[in-house]
């Protein structure tokens, strides 16, 4: 008797629900290389260069339109090469890092009051309904009102800028994390109580993983409420020997000197558009893991 026919099941047609179920998987596996280094950076470059240059060009016609004279509204040019100087001559460079040294250590300082505050609401109901609309109208304060109250306590000092940078920016990092636990998916937390996880464990490996990305909103809006914060300080609680960028700008203010005051603030524009680009890496990093942004 003839043998039977053998089927090459590798060879045969794949069925409707092994093309779903191959779908699926394809959900799981990782993404294919991305384009080149070279090639990103361009297209995240261009259009902030597209957008300066059309500032740049908006600013030059009405210096051309002369709508203020020249000794009040002066043109790119002008203000290009007095940065040009100031970075020569130091002043700008030690201007920098006398006002990033304030910054760094305050806006740490408000990150950890900011963190633990938010744990605290987000886990103890009793507390948010003590606290929880507190945060929110000091996150609305405006930085300014706090620093009669900062120079009476610390009077012209290092700590008055200090205070104000910190009450500028924990109450943002706090309701940031405390949004972000409020809208952790209940499904994930359901997962975390099978899996065997109850108390503290939950919130550390469920629930804080989970509300990264609201966390992080809540540092880039911290930072920029602290960077507010700060200049203001610097304008207002003014050091002696210590030539700070607000320092800078009153001092520009006071001579008269528009070239000046202009670079200063060009040198803290850009300050903040670096400051805004790692915490879009930052961001895009924890999306990209938790594929919620397409490569």
């Amino acid at each position: 008797m003839a043998d039977a026919p053998t089927v090459d099941l590798d060879a045969r047609a794949p069925t409707d629900l092994e093309a779903e179920l191959a779908g699926l998987d394809a959900l799981d596996t990782a993404p294919g290389p991305s384009r080149e280094w070279g090639a990103r950076a361009w297209s995240a470059t261009w259009p902030k260069l597209l957008a300066v240059a059309l500032a740049v060009g908006i600013w030059q016609v009405v210096v051309w339109l002369e709508l203020k004279p020249a000794w009040v509204l002066p043109g790119p040019g002008a203000v290009a090469g007095q940065l040009r100087a100031s970075l020569e001559d130091g002043s700008a460079l030690g201007a920098v890092r006398i006002t990033m040294g304030r910054a760094i250590p305050g806006f740490a300082l408000a990150l950890v009051i900011g963190t633990v505050i938010g744990i605290a609401v987000s886990r103890f109901g009793p507390l948010r309904v003590a606290v929880g609309s507190l945060l929110t109208g000091l996150q609305t304060m405006p930085s300014i009102a706090w620093f009669p109250l900062a120079i009476l306590l610390f009077k012209i000092s290092e700590a008055a800028i200090l205070f104000v940078v910190v009450l500028g920016a924990a109450p943002a990092i706090a309701n940031g994390l405390i949004n972000g636990t409020d809208h952790v998916p209940p499904i994930l937390v359901r997962a975390g109580h099978v899996l065997g996880a109850r108390g503290f464990g939950l919130y550390r490996h469920v629930v804080l993983p989970a509300s990264l990305p609201a966390y992080l909103g809540g540092l880039k809006q911290g930072w920029a409420f602290a960077w507010r914060s700060l200049l203001a300080g610097e304008l207002i609680v003014i050091i002696e020997k210590q030539a700070s960028l607000g320092v800078q700008l009153q001092t520009a203010r006071e001579l008269a000197d528009a070239p000046a005051l202009l670079a200063t603030m060009v040198v803290i524009l850009l300050i903040g558009v670096v400051v805004d680009a790692a915490f879009g890496v930052a961001e895009r990093s924890v999306l990209r893991r938790r594929g919620l942004l397409v490569a």
